[in-house]
């Protein structure tokens, strides 16, 4: 068998050990991968988020695994991998599969995919339903660029520093939320991204009571504070573009001098205000050569810069 061949069921150990991340549906069966119960039914060892939901998804795919099933989740997550990247040494096949969506996102496995790497052992996976991006599609928001935040810290002060560190942030944010902690989440965001930055909430994704919820965050922080139920993702449009702040001569010289008088280099603060201001730093250059020279013209004027 090639590695352009596809996997099956026949498949015995080789000399060198696959780990093979496969994706899970986030609420529909049916949008199970073609690949998933060939994977689950020929793989070596599966390793599992919660194997009792393993043994509900092999019963709606209508299969058996026939290799060993152990758990894998955040409590074991350390202890046990070495055990597994020791069965890939040894040349098993390994499938990665958490409860829902792909493993490593928010979700058990980068330790496991780390070690593996490091082994040089081969990774590959088998494409699945992700929240993350079935969110994105849903949220009527720019897709072009996002960027994926994951789980909000649980403490109000921590949470508040984490969104602050990308209130500036151009590109459209992806959060998870647990249900009970959305109103204060969504309550936090409006308070540092503004109450009418647009967002969206996802909940209970590609499920019977799927639901997206579109509006300003301040409203759909008050919608949230009756209780939301469900797994939830959250989208929330970047800060808006702005362009550079338009500064005439003499506040690029005031802002110069405040900077030299602090204690750095005239060189250095010129290329700091420049940088503030959306200018070429020869341009700054210029308006404080131009202020000195009036300076040497005009020495009462104590506004120059020397």
């Amino acid at each position: 068998m090639t590695d352009q061949q596809p996997h099956t069921s026949s498949h015995q150990p080789s000399s060198a050990g696959v780990l093979v991340l496969a994706g899970t549906p986030i609420g529909d069966i049916a949008d199970a991968p073609p690949r998933l119960a060939a994977e689950l039914q020929g793989a070596d060892v599966v390793a599992a988020e919660d194997t009792r939901r393993l043994r509900g998804l092999t019963r709606a795919l209508g299969i058996h695994t026939s290799g060993r099933v152990v758990s894998y989740f955040e409590g074991n997550e350390s202890a046990r991998t070495p055990e597994l990247v020791e069965a890939l040494e040894g040349g098993a096949r390994v499938l990665l599969v958490t409860d829902a969506g792909m493993p490593s996102v928010s979700d058990p496995g980068y330790r496991l995919v780390a070690a593996a790497v490091e082994k040089d052992i081969k990774v590959t996976a088998v494409p699945g339903p992700s929240a993350v991006l079935t969110a994105l599609a849903l949220s009527g928001l720019p897709v072009d660029r996002f960027c994926f935040e994951g789980f909000l810290p649980r403490k109000a002060g921590e949470r508040l520093g984490r969104l602050r560190e990308v209130g500036e942030e151009r590109r459209t944010l992806v959060y998870f939320e647990a249900p009970h902690r959305l109103d204060d989440t969504l309550a936090a965001m409006a308070e540092v991204f503004g109450a009418d930055r647009r967002a969206a909430v996802c909940r209970e994704l590609t499920k019977t009571y799927e639901e997206v919820r579109r509006g300003p965050l301040g409203e759909l922080a008050q919608w949230a504070a009756e209780g939301v139920r469900g797994e939830i993702t959250v989208v929330v449009e970047g800060a808006p573009e702005t362009g550079p702040e338009e500064l005439d001569a003499a506040e690029l010289v005031r802002r110069v001098r405040i900077r030299e008088e602090a204690g750095e280099r005239r060189k250095e603060a010129i290329a700091a205000v420049a940088a503030e201001a959306g200018l070429p730093k020869r341009e700054v250059f210029d308006a404080v050569v131009a202020a000195k020279n009036a300076a040497e013209k005009s020495p009462q004027d104590g506004k120059g810069l020397t």
